[in-house]
């Protein structure tokens, strides 16, 4: 290593005229033996902003890089859930094709032609080229921007085979695509045609041929661009949760009463009727509590069946619980009025309560205004069961249950209390997550 380097690398300056040393790296010359060297905060216009240290007489970057680089992996992060709200705004096929025509037609030959032929082939060509571009583009556009499955956050993977079914999403921009190719093809052959015409009227009529064919090709292949219209329609509409806010599930089997709760408890307005399955969807709504917002979810009702036998209504709320860090409000209705039995909602309960043990959990009995003295027992149960949980169950619920009923407003005060304590604890248990996964990235 010279002398020169590795002054700059030690950092050892010797004490000279520092307006000299100044002048000459501010003219860009070139360090002579014996010159002096100006010390590095007079260079720093000319210097990069990240430090540098040297290892072995290598250079590599500092703590300071690092901790750039684990900034933009959290915002990384931070952006893993949210892919449907940036989607492109997707034109009908019918506009894209008019619009497409219209500016095409638009488009004059070059400047400067003076044979008639020649300026007719160029225009021609041009025209088509316009088309097939117009019409391509927004293809492309399309087909780029919607994100690929396989990178989104496995709840919003979950909502797009749920709600459109499995392989839907990815066969209709498929689709897209292979329309785009085929517009690209098309038009390119025809352009090319047009211009190697030897005539003013030959580039004339493979002008309107080529034109023709162009929209013949887009028109008999446009279905799936308007299917994706619908798809971005359905996707974006979908419920916006964020990961570092709290969020309470409300969990049960059908027509329990978990959208009244929603409705008590937070801004979310979910159709409240009595009948099962009037939750269509996953529902947000806002909760806030001492000044303190956090979201709340509206999930269909689960039955008593096996995992393979549920509707797509039912994954969805599987699929809540288990992509998303939510703590667990379970409803139950003991009343009789919903339509499952006490004992096939214990072993909903049971189920549920085991697989997803690791949330935070709080038990409601809703509709305590209509609990009688005696258990309410369906006739497809078995009266005398001697098992003991299950006999307590049928009078009280789980252990630790509130009893409420937002006719009444009984225990409503009590519950609104344990809800945001619950909150409270999950809002520790993110923030404790999040600065671990810091530590991890800065080791």
């Amino acid at each position: 290593m010279s002398a020169s380097s590795s002054l700059f690398l030690t950092g050892k300056i010797p004490s000279s005229n520092i307006f000299l040393r100044s002048s000459i790296f501010s003219k860009g010359m070139y360090m002579v033996p014996g010159a002096a060297i100006c010390p590095l905060m007079c260079i720093s216009k000319y210097m990069q902003t990240t430090s540098y240290e040297v290892v072995n007489e290598s250079i590599i970057p500092t703590v300071q890089s690092k901790e750039k680089e684990t900034k933009d992996k959290l915002s990384a992060k931070s952006e893993s859930i949210g892919a449907f709200q940036k989607l492109p705004m997707v034109m009908p096929s019918v506009d894209i094709l008019y619009s497409a025509l219209r500016k095409a037609k638009r488009v004059l030959p070059s400047k400067g032609i003076a044979n008639v032929a020649k300026r007719e082939r160029n225009r021609g060509a041009k025209q088509l080229d316009a088309l097939m571009k117009e019409l391509a583009i927004p293809l492309r556009t399309y087909v780029e921007n919607f994100p690929k499955k396989k990178y989104l956050h496995p709840y919003e993977r979950s909502l797009i085979e749920l709600t459109l079914g499995d392989g839907y999403y990815e066969s209709v921009l498929q689709k897209v695509d292979a329309l785009r190719k085929k517009v690209v093809l098309t038009g390119k052959e025809h352009a090319s045609l047009c211009a190697k015409s030897t005539l003013k009227r030959e580039a004339e009529e493979r002008l309107t041929e080529g034109m023709k064919k162009v929209e013949e090709v887009f028109d008999q292949g446009r279905k799936p661009v308007d299917l994706l219209l619908d798809i971005a329609k359905t996707l974006r509409a979908m419920p916006v949760i964020d990961l570092e806010t709290p969020t309470l599930c409300l969990v049960g089997a059908p027509n329990v009463g978990k959208s009244s709760l929603v409705r008590v408890l937070s801004t979310g307005k979910p159709e409240v009727c009595n009948y099962p399955f009037t939750t269509r969807g996953i529902l947000m709504g806002h909760i806030v509590l001492h000044y303190q917002q956090f979201q709340v979810t509206d999930t269909p009702g689960l039955l008593k069946r096996h995992d393979e036998d549920r509707n797509n209504l039912e994954k969805l709320t599987l699929a809540v619980l288990s992509h998303l860090p939510t703590a667990v409000l379970y409803v139950h209705d003991l009343s009789g009025e919903c339509g499952t039995s006490p004992s096939d909602q214990f072993t909903i309960y049971k189920e549920i309560r085991e697989r997803f043990a690791k949330h935070l959990w709080l038990d409601v009995v809703a509709k305590s205004d209509l609990l009688q003295k005696s258990p309410v027992i369906f006739v497809t149960e078995d009266a005398n069961s001697s098992d003991v949980e299950l006999m307590k169950y049928r009078k009280a619920g789980p252990d630790g249950a509130i009893q409420v009923s937002v006719k009444s407003e009984q225990g409503l005060n009590e519950l609104k209390c344990r809800v945001h304590e619950l909150l409270t604890i999950q809002m520790a248990k993110i923030n404790n997550e999040k600065d671990n996964q810091e530590e991890q990235m800065m080791a």
